[in-house]
């Protein structure tokens, strides 16, 4: 069952991780790879590599249906789109309309079915009670979910804060939902460090 909290590690091909929060599941999905500069990245290797991906916190939709082929290519799909939107929201561009087809196509399919674990009802205190995915869990459904969140933040009061990360070259985007808003960075210990960095050198040599 789905919990609050996001964020995945991101690895880099050439060396070293660090955790990245995007601020929403749906773009947590967008960074596990991409297509063309981005194929280095891919995560999504076989349908088995977007189950585990699917199983793990914070959506945790265990598959009881095998993924299959062609799930796999759809959410390779599904994720180029939320991509796409994303980025164009955040540089303030109009949705790409495949983009907005393909997060649609996907958003009409069934949704993951929350319910109530039946043999815990009763047994816990109310603010214990345990939920699941109703089966069969399946990943067109779970795909299905992710892009009705993509819906829902890109129509939704946050989509003003959907940003790219302001750190040199680098094209993770994610929704600030701080109650400031001043979020500029990826993650602090990777852009935002790197900034911090440049900002002394350019200091010390400019002298007292």
């Amino acid at each position: 069952m789905r919990a609050s909290t996001t964020g995945r590690v991101l690895h880099d091909p050439k060396g070293g991780s660090f955790r990245f929060d995007a601020g929403a599941v749906c773009l947590d999905f967008a960074h596990t790879g991409g297509e063309g500069r981005y194929a280095v990245f891919e995560t999504l290797h076989e349908p088995a590599d977007l189950g585990e991906w699917l199983a793990e916190p914070p959506l945790a939709a265990v598959m009881t249906v095998p993924v299959t082929a062609r799930e796999l290519i759809a959410a390779k799909a599904l994720r180029q789109a939320i991509w796409d939107a994303a980025h164009a929201r955040a540089a303030r561009r109009p949705l790409p309309a495949g983009a907005v087809a393909t997060i649609n196509r996907a958003a009409a399919a069934a949704p993951l079915v929350p319910e109530l674990v039946p043999e815990l009802v009763g047994e816990l205190a109310a603010e214990e009670t345990a939920a699941a995915w109703a089966t069969p869990v399946r990943a067109t459904q779970a795909l299905s979910t992710l892009a009705r969140e993509m819906i829902e933040l890109l129509s939704g009061p946050l989509s003003g804060r959907i940003r790219e990360c302001a750190g040199d070259n680098c094209p993770l985007v994610f929704v600030d939902s701080s109650r400031p808003g001043a979020r500029r960075w990826c993650a602090m210990e990777r852009c935002g460090n790197r900034h911090k960095l440049r900002a002394l050198r350019a200091r010390q040599a400019a002298g007292p």
